[in-house]
């Protein structure tokens, strides 16, 4: 039954996000009334929404009365290193809510349920909606922020050279690689809607050691020793993900690599963030979250080989590929 209550899990954590609820709180415990009296709602059903949280970790009630944060809440606030507010917002948005309600069609046929739902696929939906788009690239770099420290000290990337983040976003893998590794340069690859507002340019230290460019990594991506493939492969098919590996190892210099970093679920019973993420993929992309064997197969037909697999401390793993 916990289970089957999930869409209302989901629900309250959006409201309490959208309200701002942690926000209001960082300053210390407050009473549902007085934080209804700040966002225009009504108050006993304000407390009913938080004791839900907070029987689930998220807010903690005091024997007064008060509500206050837990580590789980402060991960909502919006003025912190490493804030999940915009993750949260679009993880729980229509884009994706809406497809998974059609989860039983995407079974039946293996396919997206997003244009079903909106009529439309899932990225030329966000071409034609700048609000979905802009939520979209912030979600992704909240979502994806916490990776990007450990992916630049997990692996050992070389001490000279050009690192290109295809498919990047905003920039925070490049960002992050770039100030850890100072002999590095880097280009920040992706549409150009994702470009406008590029992480890299708030640190001046990098300044003249990145670019960005747009372009289509599905015709061609720029040329570079290490490409990063950073949550880009499970938002497409089998045969998209090659094209798009193709793209990479011809542009990859002599002796290069290509990283992909993805949660890569192990087969068996465990949990696993990738068993969740599959599903959003499919549902909303058509895409999925691959195992060892899928990876391996996917670069056996773009003429890469699997070189080894490193951990990092958050929910995805460093898969290592060369040219054959």
């Amino acid at each position: 039954m916990e289970e089957a209550y999930g869409f209302l899990h989901s629900a309250a954590l959006r409201t309490a996000a959208s309200l701002r609820l942690a926000d209001l709180l960082a300053g210390g415990p407050r009473t549902a009334a007085e934080l209804a009296a700040d966002t225009g709602t009504d108050g006993r059903t304000l407390h009913r929404l938080l004791r839900l949280l907070a029987s689930r970790g998220v807010f903690r009630e005091d024997e007064a009365g008060a509500f206050g944060l837990t580590p789980a809440a402060d991960a909502l606030r919006t003025d912190i290193p490493g804030s999940l507010h915009s993750a949260v917002l679009l993880l729980t948005d229509d884009m994706f809510v809406r497809p998974s309600t059609d989860l039983a069609e995407s079974v039946r046929t293996g396919e997206s349920a997003f244009p079903r739902v909106f009529g439309t696929p899932f990225f030329r939906h966000l071409e034609g909606d700048t609000a979905a788009r802009e939520l979209f690239d912030a979600g992704m770099a909240a979502f994806s922020g916490p990776l990007d420290d450990a992916v630049a000290a997990a692996y050992p990337f070389p001490q000279r050279g050009t690192v290109v983040d295809v498919g990047g976003g905003r920039g925070g893998l490049l960002r992050s690689v770039l100030l850890r590794h100072p002999g590095l340069s880097g280009v920040l690859f992706d549409q150009a809607p994702a470009l406008r507002e590029p992480l890299l340019a708030a640190r001046q230290e990098l300044e003249g050691r990145w670019q960005a460019e747009p372009g289509d990594f599905f015709a061609g991506v720029p040329g570079g020793d290490v490409h990063l493939l950073k949550h880009v492969l499970p938002d497409w098919s089998d045969d998209d993900c090659v094209r798009i590996l193709r793209s990479c190892r011809r542009a990859l210099a002599p002796g290069g690599r290509v990283l992909v970093i993805d949660a890569v679920p192990e087969p068996g019973n465990d949990p696993h963030p990738g068993k969740d993420l599959d599903l959003l993929m499919l549902t909303a992309l058509g895409g999925s979250t691959r195992g060892p064997a899928e990876l391996g197969a996917l670069f056996a037909r773009s003429g890469l080989r699997h070189v080894r697999t490193l951990p990092t401390p958050g929910f995805a793993s460093i898969v290592e590929a060369a040219a054959d």
